[in-house]
């Protein structure tokens, strides 16, 4: 059954690799960077999802194809730069999704969806002390800059709200949100009354 599979996948890598080949590959493909083709990853990424909102499973096949194909752009441009190969990439999510299933390839056990999700957490922020030497971090840490704006504050709020920095409703909020404009108000206030404060402000703002 898995033999078909992995004689496509073999097939799409050799594909890449011809792609690359300085001796009569694509000079388009051969003149791309980890970098030139980051914004087509993103891209590829968004087209897959509005697929799955329009329900169009014809699109979404082919969009994941289009994006499985920037997994291997990015593999094989690191295997030609001696770091990983794509035979990496897969070996590490493999490992990465036993490793944060414990309930389903070890002996512990899951309660329900919620469960799991909170097992997944404390999983990954284990992983990130394990990376960073064993030092604290910040939880906010890892949360990458170059999400979407909305989806980015989501995600940070939800690292925060991990940690106890959180409201229990809408009112809460709203009574923060008021605090900090006062603080805002306040201060702009003091600027104005202090011409030589607003003047070092200024002067701050603009050095740094």
């Amino acid at each position: 059954m898995e033999e078909p599979h992995n004689t496509q996948m073999q097939r799409l890598l050799t594909i890449m690799a011809r792609l690359r080949d300085p001796d009569g590959g694509c000079p388009w493909d051969l003149e791309q960077t980890f970098a030139t083709i980051a914004p087509y990853t993103i891209e590829e990424a968004c087209e897959v999802s509005e697929a799955i909102d329009q329900d169009d499973m014809a699109a979404l096949r082919d969009e994941l194809g289009d994006l499985l194909l920037q997994v291997v752009f990015h593999a094989r441009i690191a295997k030609e730069a001696q770091t990983f190969a794509f035979e990496d990439v897969v070996q590490a999510i493999a490992d990465k999704m036993v490793r944060r299933h414990p309930h389903v390839f070890g002996e512990a056990a899951a309660r329900d969806a919620v469960a799991v999700k909170q097992s997944w957490e404390e999983i990954k922020a284990t992983e990130r002390n394990t990376i960073n030497g064993g030092l604290k971090q910040s939880s906010l840490d890892g949360v990458a800059q170059a999400l979407p704006a909305l989806l980015r504050a989501s995600k940070l709020q939800k690292r925060a709200a991990s940690v106890g920095f959180d409201w229990p409703n809408a009112a809460a909020v709203l009574d923060k949100v008021d605090e900090e404009l006062d603080e805002v108000k306040t201060e702009v206030l003091a600027l104005e009354q202090d011409p030589d404060r607003l003047a070092h402000a200024e002067e701050e703002i603009g050095s740094s």
